[in-house]
C-alpha cells in the first residue's frame, strides 16, 4: 500500500513539473501559430488600445483606454492554456494592482466590452498567443543560499 502511495506521490510531482514549460500538454492545445501573423492581429484587434507591449514599438492611433503591459522578464512561464484563457476569458483572472478606472463597471475586464469572441478567428487567436509567448522571458529565481537567517 505504502508503494502505490509512493508511486502515486512521484507521478503527481512529475506531472506538475510540466507545468513550467509553455508548450505543456496539460489542458488543450490549439495548431502551432505564425508569431508575425499574431503581431498583425494585434493591430487589427486594436489591442494597443488598451496593452502595450514590451520592447516593441506597436502603432496606435486614439487614446488609450488602459495600459496593461505585455512581455518582458516574468517569474512564471505563461502557459499556452494561461494565454488562451487570457484572451477568450479576460476577466477570468484580473492582474493584480489594476487601476479601477481601467476595468469595466462591476469590476470585469475592458476586453470582455470589446466583444473580441464575436470578431476574432481561431486563426487570430492561434497566432496572437503565438506572438504573445514570443514576447515573454522567463527569469529565473535568484537563489542565495545566505538569505535565511537562523534563529538564535
Amino acid at each position: 500500500m505504502k508503494t502505490v502511495i509512493g508511486i502515486l506521490l512521484v507521478a503527481g510531482l512529475l506531472s506538475a513539473c510540466a507545468g513550467g514549460n509553455p508548450q505543456s500538454n496539460r489542458g488543450f492545445r490549439l495548431p502551432d501559430g505564425d508569431a508575425g501573423a499574431g503581431r498583425a492581429a494585434f493591430i487589427a484587434l486594436n489591442c494597443s488600445a488598451c496593452h502595450q507591449v514590451e520592447g516593441l514599438e506597436i502603432p496606435f492611433e486614439g487614446k488609450r483606454e488602459a495600459s496593461v503591459k505585455l512581455g518582458g522578464e516574468v517569474g512564471l512561464v505563461k502557459t499556452y492554456g494561461e494565454l488562451v484563457t487570457s484572451i477568450i476569458n479576460p476577466s477570468h483572472r484580473i492582474a493584480p494592482g489594476l487601476p479601477k478606472d481601467t476595468l469595466a463597471p462591476g469590476g470585469s475586464s475592458l476586453m470582455e466590452l470589446a466583444m473580441l469572441n464575436e470578431v476574432m478567428t481561431v486563426r487570430q487567436l492561434i497566432d496572437l498567443v503565438t506572438f504573445l509567448q514570443s514576447v515573454y522571458r522567463v527569469q529565473p529565481p535568484q537563489y542565495n543560499p545566505y538569505a535565511y537567517t537562523y534563529p538564535m
